[in-house]
């Protein structure tokens, strides 16, 4: 329930707070005095679109805040705590609007994306206009109604479900075929390709393995001349050769020990590096005999550097790179077969899907064709209250597999006969702008009572009604206000006479700029708005007593 709404800087409100209560609450007030300025406001708080010629002139910023009571909404407060913004029963909805345009909205204080002012706002409040009876004749919201009254929101969303699952593998089959010829040419070429590489056979850490092998095998002359004059030079040389040189400076040296035992450490030295000389003398020796000329091995060495060169050209790689390729084709390959199964199985999938979908359709139909009977029959004893006596009205459902949809299958028209002896046609084709009017709030008030939701807005509905068909819409609304909380905007006494509560709005100029207000009335000052609303601006004993008897009723 809209417990406070709060204005600040928008259009030409300057700071506005209004409470509501449970109930019927009137609005009213003379023309162009902002009547609906209040909801436009509140609109912006359920997530409507802002624009900067919304901020008062000369103000850098509007603010409008909306608090609502939550006890006996649990399916708001469940919506609440699944995104964290839980408040303990309460819910405060703010928007703020810069005059460049920029708008915020909150949540509890919370700052999140409009969409969720929009999720929620459709949770708290309904909204009726005065142009709805223009949307009246569009078929889409003429199916809209009937699915809001007859509550298949469950019902609606397993066809949704069952369309797009339907609609998904229709797509899925439609781009593999109109592939199909690139589909298979790719798949021959990958096929090739990993047949190539499977041939070829490059391990991981290959490559630079043959290169370091092709080095060694395509130098082994060098290496062998290397060696032998390492092996001259250090051991095998019949003069000065290092091991010879060393072993004669140590011999010389151990002598003068016993003169100077600081030789000592220098002789072990010596002796540790002939040691060494030695032992490096083994190795490479054992490195010179089993180092010899292999063709065969260099041959086979350097065609396989030839054609991994090749192989990464041809894929403008590099050679290192060829068996993460190997793997990473043979990877596309297999999905390329898993795709050419999956054109074979299409089609027995979208044939139950598609049955699927029209069974439950069908079964989407039927709780609209035994919907759509019992609307039509209240719309027609609220027409007649709302004076048309004769009126009739008649729903039809029409399935028709051309209007597959997210809907349903359905095609509906709301037919009407507003005179006796005619039948029932489209009502664009037989009502009139004030029957449609009443016909639209007729249907309005019947769905209002199925949605559910803690507050009804009417913005002047009444729009084109007067005499007793305006008090039987006051009862109307008055019985809505019994159990919900209903708001209504309105030009006539007889509407607001029935309101549990009435504010009225005021529009005054100082120092040459504009201001709108709004204030709850007692029971001597409704008497006085409602007079005027009888007999405008000349107030008499007799529209006094009219407004008396009117709110007394």
């Amino acid at each position: 329930m809209l417990t406070q709404l709060c204005i600040r800087n928008f259009a030409i409100v300057d700071d506005l707070i209004v409470d509501f209560k449970h109930g019927m609450s009137a609005i009213t007030g003379e023309t162009g005095a902002g009547k609906s300025i209040a909801l436009d406001a509140l609109s912006l708080c359920l997530g409507a679109r802002a624009e900067a010629s919304m901020v008062r002139e000369g103000s850098t910023k509007a603010e409008i805040s909306a608090s609502f009571y939550l006890e006996r909404l649990p399916r708001v407060q469940s919506w609440l705590e699944d995104r964290e913004l839980d408040a303990e029963g309460e819910c405060f909805l703010r928007r703020t609007i810069s005059a460049e345009g920029r708008s915020k909205a909150f949540i509890n204080g919370a700052p999140v994306p409009v969409s969720l002012l929009k999720e929620i706002g459709s949770l708290l409040v309904c909204l009726h206009g005065q142009h709805d009876h223009h949307l009246l004749m569009k078929p889409e919201y003429q199916l809209a109604l009937l699915d809001q009254y007859g509550q298949h929101e469950a019902k609606l969303i397993e066809v949704g479900e069952a369309w797009r699952s339907w609609q998904a593998l229709v797509k899925e089959l439609n781009t593999l075929k109109a592939n199909e010829t690139q589909f298979l040419a790719r798949k021959q070429l990958i096929e090739y390709q990993v047949q190539e590489l499977t041939e070829f056979a490059l391990a991981e850490g290959e490559y630079e393995a043959l290169e370091a092998e092709h080095r060694k095998l395509a130098n082994t002359s060098g290496l062998m001349d290397d060696a032998g004059y390492g092996l001259n030079s250090l051991y095998d040389g019949e003069h000065n050769n290092a091991y010879s040189l060393v072993e004669s400076v140590v011999e010389r040296l151990r002598s003068n020990i016993e003169l100077d035992s600081n030789m000592q450490p220098i002789v072990e030295l010596l002796d540790e590096a002939s040691v060494r000389i030695e032992e490096a003398v083994r190795e490479l020796r054992h490195y010179h005999d089993h180092l010899e000329a292999d063709p065969e091995s260099l041959a086979f060495a350097e065609q396989r550097l030839s054609t991994a060169l090749q192989l990464a050209r041809k894929h403008h790689i590099t050679p290192a790179q060829l068996p993460a390729l190997q793997k990473e084709l043979e990877e596309e390959l297999a999905s390329l077969s898993l795709s050419s199964d999956r054109l074979e199985t299409l089609d027995q999938d979208i044939t139950k899907a598609q049955q699927q979908y029209f069974s439950l359709a069908e079964q989407l139909s039927a709780l609209r064709t035994k919907t759509a009977a019992a609307l039509s029959k209240q719309i027609a004893t609220t027409m007649k209250q709302l004076n048309m006596p004769d009126g009739q009205m008649l729903i039809r459902v029409q399935a028709d597999n051309a209007f597959a949809s997210l809907q349903g299958f359905d095609h509906v028209s709301f037919d009407v006969s507003v005179n006796a002896g005619q039948k029932p046609q489209p009502m664009q084709k037989v009502a009139s702008g004030g029957e449609l009017s009443r016909i639209s709030l007729a249907i309005q008030v019947l769905t209002a009572q199925r949605e559910g939701l803690p507050t009804l807005i009417f913005d002047e509905v009444d729009v084109g009604v007067s005499g007793p068909t305006a008090a039987t819409v006051g009862k109307l609304m008055r019985q809505l206000g019994d159990s919900n909380q209903v708001i209504c905007v309105t030009h006539l006494p007889q509407v607001a006479a029935r309101a549990h509560y009435q504010l009225q709005v005021q529009k005054t100029t100082r120092s040459g700029r504009t201001f709108t207000q709004m204030h709850a009335l007692n029971d001597s000052d409704r008497v006085t708005e409602l007079a005027r609303l009888l007999g405008g601006d000349t107030i008499t004993a007799n529209t006094l007593a009219n407004a008396q008897e009117l709110l007394a009723g």
